[in-house]
């Protein structure tokens, strides 16, 4: 008896068109026409002999096998690149392509001070880089969508390997005019629960500034309106209450030109730790300590 074995290209379709929800969508991502896409996933149906997505004008729906088989194709899939990173590994260290996820409230104060460093010492590096949230991020590196993140740590991203590169500090941020005098460090039993700004939910440097406050409740009165560090730090500015913000944006030049002022947090885990992570059991593992390494030197 013939078993039809599903091609890689057809299982990536598939995966690809449940990601999007969306025949165009999907085909634009994985750089086919539409027809070429609904036709081989067509072919995958009638060889298989099951129906995996019902089809109408509005929805793309998978039927429950049908997201059943996504799941395992997902795995697939992440064995297929796995086996070719066995190959690179084993080659030239840091060639090729590297997906790398970076959460937003790193991203635009760490990487314009790492990427030249990246780009003399490994010119064979391709890093495509993706910012994205903590969670989406953690998704994204499980789905094999990224093969690497930069988080900010504790964090739970689930079965994952790390190399801390650094410690971040928290500084709390004041309008102008309102900081406590002195450069001295500010206890978090001083921040006023009023006027705290924090980020929306998703971000987790929300989470880390609670937790070195240590004090439950900040969660509740806190006003949590910002979308960005940017969108914090104007609102500071313009008299609307402190928040806290990391020792990267203040070396970035977040601060500049706002008249805001910051003083250190004082507190026992007043920090958070900057790390490299990747999915456990990669075989990429050392290439990927290597490129930690090449972080914390840049």
């Amino acid at each position: 008896m013939t078993v039809y074995l599903p091609t890689l290209k057809q299982l990536q379709y598939l995966v690809t068109l449940h990601d999007h929800g969306h025949f165009g969508k999907a085909a634009e991502s994985c750089f086919v026409t539409q027809s070429t896409l609904s036709a081989s996933l067509r072919e995958l149906e009638s060889l298989i002999g099951v129906t995996l997505v019902e089809r109408t004008r509005r929805v793309v729906r998978f039927t429950p096998l049908g997201i059943r088989i996504v799941e395992k194709a997902r795995r697939v899939l992440r064995e297929a690149e796995e086996l070719a990173d066995m190959a690179r590994a084993a080659g030239q260290p840091l060639a090729g392509e590297l997906r790398m996820g970076v959460i937003p409230t790193i991203a635009p104060f760490l990487l314009p001070r790492l990427l030249p460093s990246l780009r003399r010492d490994w010119p064979d590096l391709k890093l495509y880089l993706r910012e994205e949230t903590s969670q989406a991020a953690c998704d994204s590196l499980h789905r094999g969508q990224l093969d690497c993140v930069l988080l900010a740590l504790p964090y739970g991203c689930g079965h994952v390997e790390s190399a801390p590169l650094f410690d971040d500090r928290l500084f709390v941020a004041y309008p102008p005019g309102e900081a406590p005098p002195g450069e001295g460090a500010v206890a978090a039993a001083a921040i006023d629960e009023d006027r705290l700004l924090l980020l929306e939910d998703g971000h987790c440097l929300k989470d880390h500034a609670l937790a070195a406050c240590n004090r439950p409740e900040l969660r509740a009165e806190a006003a949590m309106l910002g979308t960005s560090l940017h969108t914090l730090v104007q609102m500071v500015a313009n008299g609307l209450g402190q928040t806290l913000v990391p020792e990267i944006a203040i070396e970035a030049g977040l601060l500049a030109g706002t008249g805001v002022e910051s003083r250190r947090l004082q507190a026992d885990q007043a920090f958070r730790r900057i790390a490299l992570i990747w999915r456990k059991d990669s075989p990429r593992e050392e290439e990927f300590r290597l490129f930690a390494n090449a972080l914390k030197q840049g």
